[in-house]
């Protein structure tokens, strides 16, 4: 799942949703039945028949993880996949797509430049050095199973990890 959704606009949210199956001749009627199972469970069946440019951003990156998430992959890598969301709509659409990927079972690598984010969505955090970069050292982000991501940002843990990672990326300056 990259920065942007790059869903084709001529295509409904369906046939987008659906793309990846065709692409590699996996499009059945069970993967379009799980398809649209998906896009029931995340709440954009209603929308199925709309194109790219009636949905809002939020609704436009669910689309692009359903679109990822039905060709069963063993890891997602989510490339800043919130950057070009506003403030208050990156936040509900990462504890969103966080609760999807939990629900799903998924392992998911997040590239993130956010540190909030990171450690509102994250159970380890890799903090890189410079170019070339290398792993800097690992963050074990651990809260309670059942409180989103947004409660996250409010639980006294939160600080504590924020600054810690703060710290490792500052340390050469």
């Amino acid at each position: 799942m990259l920065q942007h959704d790059h869903l084709f606009e001529w295509r409904t949210i369906e046939k987008n949703v659906l793309l990846g199956l065709e692409i590699q001749n996996k499009l059945t009627a069970e993967t379009k039945e799980m398809a649209l199972d998906m896009l029931k469970t995340y709440g954009l069946y209603k929308f199925k028949d709309a194109r790219p440019s009636q949905l809002s951003g939020g609704m436009r990156q669910r689309a692009a993880l359903i679109r990822t998430l039905v060709l069963k992959p063993e890891i997602l890598l989510l490339d800043e996949p919130f950057s070009a969301l506003d403030y208050q709509t990156r936040l509900t659409v990462g504890d969103d797509i966080g609760a999807i990927i939990k629900k799903e079972g998924k392992t998911a690598i997040l590239v993130t430049h956010d540190l909030s984010e990171a450690v509102s969505l994250g159970s380890q955090v890799l903090v890189l050095s410079k170019r070339p970069a290398t792993i800097k050292t690992v963050v074990d982000i651990e809260f309670p199973d059942h409180i989103s991501a947004l409660e996250r940002r409010n639980s006294p843990e939160f600080k504590d990890y924020f600054n810690k990672i703060w710290k490792e990326l500052n340390a050469d300056e």
